[in-house]
């Protein structure tokens, strides 16, 4: 039978529509898997605080091939070192549903806790296993990978730059707060490296600004030679305060972050952060393109920095060997930030 005109254009009409519906969902597939992924970033100190940090990071994603409004939304939240802020926090960004969270300090808990759980990303001053957000460096087994930048080793290491400095170094005390996660083995490795070192011990502990300026009155009555902070979250936030006092009692202070000698103290020496921090994106492109946070090994910092402060030791009437000003990274003159 042969079809008239009419006829055969409405059954090519028909076939087309029929065409189109069938393309509809994969097209809207298409369309779903094109859309940017959502990052959050929860931090839990300041906007200040973690500024240059944020932008190695975000030059990290770049060099991935991330772009902010193209590929990915990057949503930042800042906590102010307040435990209720980043919980209310770590709340508003599940709701926005992202794909990963990249955290540090107090924010890590928070974002490792929502329910239902999202993978994170973290940069962690502490041991994240004795912590609780992993079962081992190698196989963290849980939904948190990232940076751990507790290496005990740089301990000992620390503390002999601390006695080049100041030669008279017989004994030191040591700071820190017991809510920091890996304390107990930063403490031991701590002890251990001043029994090698042939140095006498005191320990110093404070879980508030508050208590940590009612140690300091014993810490002043002590007279140390010298002193070792622990880069934890309060130490950090009061290292302008401590670098004051330690000024005023001619106490030569060393820890692990640039941001103590920044901020007065005599020196430093641990991670290179700004490489830690570009190392991150990686975690964060893994997980975006399927990896589980379970089986991406927990990393320690590759790259480490000798920081000192030549204002601070000027101050002390301290000399800074030749070998030591050669093997700095940096080496401050600048006048040191107010407290």
């Amino acid at each position: 039978m042969t079809r008239s005109p009419s006829n055969h254009r409405a059954g090519r009409r028909l076939a087309l529509i029929v065409a189109s519906s069938l393309l509809l969902p994969a097209r809207r597939v298409q369309a779903q898997s094109d859309a940017p992924r959502r990052i959050a970033l929860l931090f839990g100190g300041t906007q200040a605080d973690i500024a240059p940090f944020l932008a190695a990071f975000n030059a990290g994603l770049r060099d991935l091939g991330y772009r902010d409004g193209q590929n990915i939304v990057i949503d930042t939240r800042y906590a102010d070192y307040s435990a209720e802020q980043a919980a209310r926090l770590a709340g508003e960004i599940a709701a926005a549903k992202p794909a990963v969270i990249v955290a540090n300090g107090g924010g890590i808990a928070p974002a490792y806790s929502l329910s239902p759980s999202v993978p994170v990303v973290f940069m962690h001053s502490g041991d994240p296993v004795d912590a609780g957000f992993a079962d081992s460096l190698g196989r963290p087994g849980r939904h948190a990978t990232g940076i751990s930048l507790l290496a005990l080793d740089l301990i000992v290491k620390r503390m002999e730059i601390l006695k080049e400095l100041q030669p008279r170094l017989r004994r030191v005390a040591f700071l820190a707060s017991p809510e920091h996660a890996g304390q107990r083995l930063e403490l031991a490795a701590s002890r251990a490296a001043a029994m090698q070192l042939g140095l006498e011990v005191s320990y110093h502990e404070a879980r508030t600004p508050a208590a940590l300026r009612t140690v300091l009155v014993d810490v002043a009555a002590e007279k140390p030679d010298g002193a070792l902070l622990f880069s934890d979250a309060l130490m950090i936030g009061q290292r302008k305060m401590l670098a004051a006092f330690f000024l005023q009692h001619r106490i030569p202070s060393a820890s692990g972050w640039t941001a103590f000698p920044e901020s007065g103290h005599l020196l430093s020496y641990g991670p290179e952060r700004h490489a830690v921090w570009r190392r991150l994106a990686y975690f964060v492109d893994r997980i975006l393109k399927g990896a589980r946070p379970a089986d991406l090994p927990i990393e320690l910092p590759a790259e480490m920095e000798l920081v000192v402060n030549r204002r601070t030791a000027a101050a002390m009437n301290l000399a800074l060997p030749t070998a030591i000003v050669v093997r700095a990274t940096r080496v401050i003159d600048a006048p040191v930030e107010a407290t």
